[in-house]
């Protein structure tokens, strides 16, 4: 008898894990757009995904004498020029229906989503910053945030999960 309530137990946290999954990624949605960008977390995986293999360190394989990975050089190329997004060719480029200007080019296989395209027309408008690899950044302590359910709280790790569920519309069990 443990065995199958411990089995139904694990149905129940199966079944609220997928309705999270479900209205988290709305949530997740709705809130970034409001959420500031940050570079580490937001952008670098873009660029790495489809850009800095042609586009990044290594110089052997480096298009067009042009590195995304590095702000001055990006800026100096004219590829970014902050805030303003008309004028950054790299903007031009994402956003061309030429096959030939087209960024990433069709024949990387490599394509942006919309909410890529995006997060990358927001951050060339809000300056373009750029932000050291996050293995060199110091870790720092986040504030744990405020939550409407101070009762359900037994340590500061609670109030970063139940945010996240009053965020979400739900409840702890």
């Amino acid at each position: 008898m443990p065995r199958m309530i411990s089995a139904i137990r694990l149905v129940g946290l199966l079944c609220g894990a997928l309705l999270l999954a479900g209205s988290d990624a709305v949530a997740a949605e709705a809130t970034a757009a409001t959420k500031p960008l940050e570079y580490n977390r937001d952008i670098r995986p873009i660029l790495v995904e489809n850009c800095f293999a042609c586009h990044g360190a290594d110089s052997a394989a480096r298009k067009a004498d042009l590195r995304l990975d590095k702000r001055d050089a990006a800026i100096e190329y004219g590829a970014i020029v902050p805030g303003k997004l008309e004028k950054s060719s790299a903007w031009e480029r994402i956003t061309s229906t030429d096959p030939e200007m087209i960024m990433p080019p069709p024949e990387s296989h490599k394509k942006l989503k919309p909410g890529e395209r995006e997060l990358l027309k927001r951050w060339i408008n809000e300056g373009a910053e750029y932000q050291p690899h996050w293995s060199f950044l110091a870790p720092q302590r986040s504030a744990p945030p405020a939550v409407k359910n101070n009762a359900w709280v037994r340590s500061p790790i609670d109030q970063f999960i139940l945010a996240e569920l009053e965020e979400a519309n739900l409840a702890p069990a």
